[in-house]
């Protein structure tokens, strides 16, 4: 495993406050506390403690464990927002590209106060660093806000080669550019987010340079030791760059998998019932063991999610190396739909120029997210030597893939819904 047991003092609340949150969580899930009003979610915030926090990297900022991500325009988003306040809640996403920043906008009003209490990352796409000071501007102005506490270039490679992804952040102009909105106020916080299949060497480079706060980051809490993912998340951790992770969940135990009874889970990792955990908060358990990851975003779709996985941080204990491995067993064995983990690996196995790890990332939007129109919009994107993986040797690729997707299912999938 990448990582040995975190010993206990890593943990963001002492016994008594762990024992305390966790009797409080309980009762307010059991009274039915949320959805109703903004009043009612205001007052189950003020009898339910905030989640467990964790430092930002060098920022001096703090983040919960779980940060709410809203990665789709719902009429649930203001509700959901409320509710995963009162549930502890103090980090929260957003994005231009989402169509949810005026959410906001409508909570800061009603509730003012409430903009100070929490921590609030929204997202944009920059072509040029000379771009970012007045998509800033216009950030701020969508949610109704005077400063945003951390700005991100929204999905930075997914548009870019490694190449100019790196340029991109390392460059002095996007550090001009930088500065120049700390020094604003305008965002306290500049980094940016990605899952391209060469992250690690854009990481790896934005450390080193020394220029973001932040970097949001496609991850899986199975990485090898020597993966250079791995060791790109080890220089942010010594440079102090504050790292979050994303599509951590999503397509994790995949409904109908033959795998995918709590019981047959429970045999392969016994703590799950003996914390009273499920499959999923027993992910994000994995996750936050690894002590370089700040907090989670996760896209969280139903009132049950939300309790859930605010139960799941306020129960946080670090888990234990042989527990680590049963766990990643488990969610081989489940037939997981995305590889977090991705790094390009599958296709060059393959011998393809078909982008395997996005290809099922997108499936996995389609299929766990709910957001069909994106997932094929994404599709569309890509080059047409990307969508075509005739000829790829799939059982390869299968071998290669750190989450063992299995590919020869998936893609004939792909093709069906996305094309």
């Amino acid at each position: 495993m990448a990582h040995e047991e975190i010993e206990k003092s890593t943990c963001c609340t002492d016994r008594r406050g762990f024992l305390q949150a966790g009797a409080a969580v309980t009762a307010a899930a059991t009274s039915g506390i949320g959805l109703t009003t903004d009043a009612s979610a205001q007052e189950a915030a003020k009898a339910s403690p905030v989640l467990p926090m964790r430092p930002l990297g060098k920022t001096g900022a703090k983040i919960t464990l779980l940060e709410l991500g809203t990665g789709r325009n719902s009429p649930f988003i203001p509700k959901a927002i409320r509710l995963a306040y009162a549930k502890g809640v103090r980090t929260f996403d957003t994005a231009h590209a989402y169509g949810t920043e005026p959410a906001y906008k409508e909570w800061f009003a009603e509730k003012p106060e409430i903009r100070k209490e929490i921590f609030l990352v929204t997202k944009d796409g920059p072509k040029t660093p000379a771009d970012i000071p007045a998509m800033v501007d216009k950030r701020l102005e969508a949610l109704g806000t005077d400063y945003i506490d951390l700005f991100m270039i929204h999905g930075l490679g997914d548009d870019h080669s490694a190449s100019d992804a790196i340029k991109m952040v390392t460059s002095d102009e996007f550090k001009a550019a930088a500065d120049k909105v700390r020094k604003s106020g305008k965002s306290r916080f500049i980094g940016f987010s990605t899952h391209h299949k060469d992250r690690a060497a854009v990481i790896q480079a934005a450390a080193e340079a020394g220029i973001v706060d932040a970097i949001m980051l496609m991850y899986s809490p199975w990485l090898e030791d020597d993966q250079p993912l791995n060791k790109a998340l080890a220089t942010c951790h010594k440079k102090g760059v504050g790292l979050i992770s994303m599509k951590q969940v999503a397509g994790g135990f995949p409904k109908g998998a033959k795998t995918n009874s709590l019981d047959e889970i429970q045999k392969r990792v016994p703590t799950l019932k003996e914390k009273n955990l499920t499959p999923y908060q027993g992910l994000l358990h994995a996750i936050w063991t690894d002590e370089r990851i700040s907090g989670s975003c996760v896209s969280m779709r139903t009132t049950e999610q939300i309790r859930d996985n605010s139960d799941a941080a306020s129960r946080y204990a670090p888990l234990k190396t042989a527990e680590l491995r049963q766990l990643r067993d488990a969610f081989l064995a489940a037939g997981p739909t995305l590889c977090a983990g991705c790094d390009g690996r599958c296709s060059e196995a393959a011998g393809t120029r078909a982008e395997l790890g996005n290809l099922t990332r997108f499936l996995t939007y389609h299929e766990f997210h709910g957001d069909r129109s994106k997932a094929r919009a994404e599709y569309a994107k890509l080059a047409a030597e990307a969508r075509d993986w005739s000829g790829a040797d799939l059982e390869a690729a299968r071998e290669a893939c750190v989450s063992k997707l299995d590919f020869a299912k998936l893609l004939p999938k792909v093709d069906e819904y996305l094309a």
